[in-house]
């Protein structure tokens, strides 16, 4: 960090960025997150209007991580050529109207071919927005931006829960479902979000009016000094088949796989007890609120000690350990701490793994490698949700579809400490 008169600069430019970017961010990642999550809850009418068996579900659940997957790095290339403002503003009025397009579905396929289409739509987003915050903030900032830009994970099913349960009550409103009225009222926003992206997202720092000439400055020698800016591209199949990118693909699988096994089943299990849907959303709701706040001090005291690996793999190690409670435990109160453990660990990973990550790989690689990473542990997330549904339909329960997520939380905890020591030996990440 700069001194004197330059930290001031930094200290200025940092907070109107941040200010200028972060919250919009936050607000469309919010809804994205929610318009691919809210199926959770729909399920707990939709299953049964629609004739859809636990497999099934949880296939269509599946399925948009197909779109999703081969959609993610041609999305985040395309980006880097035509610009943030104008491709993300598209992205959304996309999977804005399609999600809004879920209330149309009759039934299996035309249930796959909607998920498959928002898959797509949505795949640009998130790797474009983590490839968009490197062109304005030095890495020695990122964990902590990153944890407040991802905090509207977990804060979009704390918010998102009971109204999603408060919405499917609109059953038989105007004639439509209560599982319709929450993909409509939920999926455009996203829609209308989109024309205020291009009037409020700049494409990049010199385009950014609202930047003095001073910071500007600062901000162009800061990303030049960290290696965040480069001319050199390798090649896009160097990139993708380099081991330092799939390494870091498995670390992020062990979260992701995690998350959205109990996010489209989480508001399935808490029901089993007895609950009404509103009450279901309720205690759905509070886990992610644990989780949001957790998230945002790791990512804060990652930045603060400059130390990456461990806050990687302890979180990783957490989940593991509150999925192990999810399986052994059978009394409501318990699970739902087990839930909350897991999903602390699950959403606490994520600041400093993006910071890690960009810092660790190679100049030249973000727009690519950030993609790559991503799609990598959507694999993961591709088989999470249909093998809970699978196991649910053959054993009447959903404690075995558990195990292998509890696997890949270890394994990839395990994983980030011995890929953070061999980066800190060769002098790449500070830890």
């Amino acid at each position: 960090m700069a001194n004197g008169p330059d930290r001031s600069i930094e200290q200025a430019t940092i907070k109107r960025i941040t200010l200028r970017l972060l919250p919009f961010l936050m607000l469309c990642y919010f809804v994205a997150y929610l318009d691919r999550a809210n199926l959770g809850f729909a399920a707990l009418q939709m299953n049964k209007d629609l004739g859809l068996s636990s497999t099934a579900y949880g296939w269509g659940a599946s399925i948009f991580f197909v779109g999703y997957f081969l959609f993610e790095v041609p999305s985040n290339l395309v980006l880097e050529r035509v610009g943030a403002r104008r491709w993300i503003a598209f992205l959304m009025l996309s999977w804005g109207l399609i999600s809004a397009a879920m209330c149309l579905v009759t039934g299996p396929i035309s249930f796959y071919i909607v998920r498959f289409l928002l898959g797509v739509a949505e795949a640009g987003f998130f790797p474009g927005v983590i490839l968009y915050l490197t062109y304005w903030f030095p890495r020695s900032h990122r964990a902590r931006i990153v944890s407040f830009f991802m905090v509207a994970q977990p804060l979009s099913l704390f918010a998102g829960s009971p109204i999603s349960g408060a919405l499917l009550g609109l059953d038989s409103l105007h004639g439509l479902h209560g599982w319709q009225w929450l993909f409509i009222v939920e999926g455009l926003p996203a829609a209308l979000l989109a024309v205020l992206f291009v009037t409020w997202i700049p494409n990049k720092p010199e385009d950014a009016k609202w930047l003095r000439e001073e910071e500007r400055g600062w901000l162009n020698q800061a990303l030049i000094a960290d290696g965040s800016t480069t001319a050199e591209k390798p090649a896009l199949w160097e990139i993708m088949k380099h081991p330092k990118v799939l390494l870091l693909g498995l670390i992020y699988a062990g979260s992701v796989m995690t998350e959205y096994g109990l996010a489209y089943w989480q508001p399935t299990m808490i029901k089993a007890y007895g609950l009404n849907n509103l009450n279901t959303g309720l205690l759905n709701a509070i886990p992610y609120a644990l989780a949001a706040i957790v998230m945002i001090l790791w990512g804060t005291h990652s930045d603060r000690k400059q130390e990456r690996k461990w806050h990687v793999a302890l979180p990783l190690l957490v989940a593991a350990t509150g999925l192990t409670g999810c399986i052994f435990l059978s009394s409501l109160p318990l699970v739902l701490v087990a839930l909350c453990i897991t999903l602390v660990g699950c959403f606490s990973i994520k600041p400093p793994f993006w910071a890690f990550a960009t810092e660790a790989l190679p100049p030249g690689f973000s727009a690519t490698a950030v993609a790559q990473i991503n799609s990598m542990a959507i694999i993961t997330a591709l088989v999470g949700p249909w093998f809970l549904g699978w196991i649910r339909d053959t054993t009447g329960s959903f404690t075995l579809g558990l195990v292998p997520l509890l696997a890949f939380a270890f394994t990839a905890g395990i994983t980030a400490l011995l890929t953070g020591q061999r980066a800190a030996k060769r002098g790449q990440l500070a830890a």
